[in-house]
């Protein structure tokens, strides 16, 4: 039987046609990544698009630049000029956008709900899943399309350097992010479908791991062909990647330098080839990998996968290098998750010989009250740490899953609630040091400000 969200689509395509043959769409909260990727889109269809949000960010930024009106801060009954609506999972339903959108009675989806209409313009849709990774996936998975010449459109949850976060070439091939907050990735019936891992994550959602991973499974189970990692969530046919040489897809005859790995890529124990990084992180082999498998199973010969994923060069806040501050190199990225933390410190200290300095930003009360442990784990061992105010986002304050309740519990750690306190705090880095900012709220822009300042 189908899922009931599935079935709310069909009904809405019975009685008003292909979503797309409206022309005026709003976005609530459009200066989110994901929103401005497909407002983007609706752009290249010729569609018209305006949207709100709290605050006139980048891609806010980019979007006024191409022609779409935008409301940034307080919200007019302006959504009454336009048909459909689509808001983010991070606005409250007492959002007052939102209450202008049902007092004039608009078509109102939420943005897994619109994404999966807009899957249906696609001959074939890559849908990328799983805690952490995706956006890095998603990317090289496009860079491989690209040096393959497929037609194709990604819609990625990132700034991918040259891509940025939306790129078309065509309606071959359309390669998306999963992601599993509220289900939100079970609206999808994808063509191929990847897990990249099944951690732990938004469990006030679920309830528990055991919930969320077989939703993964149910997820997998909604495409013709489906890929996971070696050991962890696995679909009824799942197509395996991994270190374990047991595994279809299995990297082997590792080797790092500088951080860069490289490695051979086996499949079924046949040798297709050496592939290197361009990237950090021994995590973004399994990222490689799960890239490379996709794209070998829809037939493309192994020197373009190898130069498509070698010519991926990151993503922003994804290890990132800023520049430096008072002399010492600075990186930022998004780690906001217990083992996004222990890969990103297991890169930092492959690079830096000397002293690293830790500020990080939790990223919700739910997800720091949850894996509590987990992130103590992670930050007790860093010798230089500075805990950052949590980063609420969609939620209200709680104490027991605030930085400075975490902080309390992480034996050296310090706290801070201002940009003068972690001003301070990296003051005290030296020459040949290096400085991580963790987090995946505003620690990106408090540390780009400080670096412009103190460069």
């Amino acid at each position: 039987m189908r899922d009931k969200r599935i079935i709310k689509i069909i009904k809405f395509n019975m009685l008003y046609g292909d979503i797309l043959n409206f022309n005026k769409f709003y976005f609530i909260g459009i200066g989110g990544v994901s929103n401005s990727s497909l407002a983007k889109l609706l752009l290249g269809l010729g569609k018209t698009v305006g949207g709100c949000d709290a605050d006139c960010n980048e891609y806010a930024q980019e979007l006024i630049s191409l022609g779409v009106k935008i409301t940034c801060g307080s919200v007019t009954d302006e959504v009454k000029n336009y048909e459909v609506v689509i808001y983010s999972d991070a606005v409250s339903k007492n959002d007052a956008a939102l209450y202008y959108a049902n007092k004039y009675a608009k078509k109102i989806f939420s943005r897994g709900e619109f994404l999966s209409m807009v899957c249906s313009l696609y001959g074939t849709v890559i849908a990328v899943a799983g805690c952490h990774g995706k956006t890095t996936c998603t990317a090289m998975l496009s860079h491989i399309l690209s040096f393959a010449k497929k037609k194709f459109t990604a819609h990625i949850g990132g700034k991918d350097l040259p891509f940025k976060n939306y790129y078309c070439s065509g309606r071959d091939y359309f390669v998306t992010e999963a992601c599993e907050y509220k289900r939100n990735f079970l609206y999808l019936q994808p063509d191929i479908s990847v897990v990249l891992n099944g951690d732990g994550d938004h469990l006030e959602c679920y309830g528990n791991e055991s919930t969320l991973k077989e939703c993964y499974k149910s997820f997998l189970n909604r495409a013709k062909q489906s890929y996971s990692l070696y050991g962890d969530v696995k679909g009824d046919s799942s197509v395996t990647f991994g270190f374990d040489d047991r595994a279809n897809y299995y990297a082997d005859e590792i080797t790092v330098s500088k951080g860069k790995y490289a490695f051979c890529v086996y499949k079924n124990a046949q040798k297709l080839g050496v592939v290197r990084l361009s990237v950090c992180g021994k995590h973004n082999v399994l990222n490689a990998l799960a890239a490379i498998a996709v794209a070998d199973g829809l037939n493309l010969p192994f020197n373009l996968i190898k130069s498509g994923i070698e010519s991926f060069c990151g993503i922003e806040r994804r290890f990132e290098l800023l520049g430096s501050f008072n002399g010492v190199k600075c990186i930022a990225d998004y780690a906001h998750h217990p083992k996004e933390i222990n890969a990103a410190l297991k890169t930092a200290k492959l690079i830096c010989d000397a002293d690293v300095y830790v500020v990080f930003q939790p990223h919700t009360y739910s997800r720091t009250k949850n894996l509590f442990k987990d992130f103590i784990q992670e930050l007790k061992n860093i010798k230089n740490l500075l805990v950052y105010k949590t980063y609420a986002a969609r939620e209200y304050y709680d104490d027991y899953g605030s930085g400075y309740t975490l902080s309390k519990a992480v034996e050296n750690a310090e706290y801070g609630e201002s940009e003068g306190q972690i001003l301070k705090f990296i003051s005290k880095a030296n020459d040949g040091d290096l400085i991580l900012f963790l987090g995946a709220g505003d620690i990106y822009y408090i540390a780009k400000r400080l670096i412009k300042k103190y460069s």
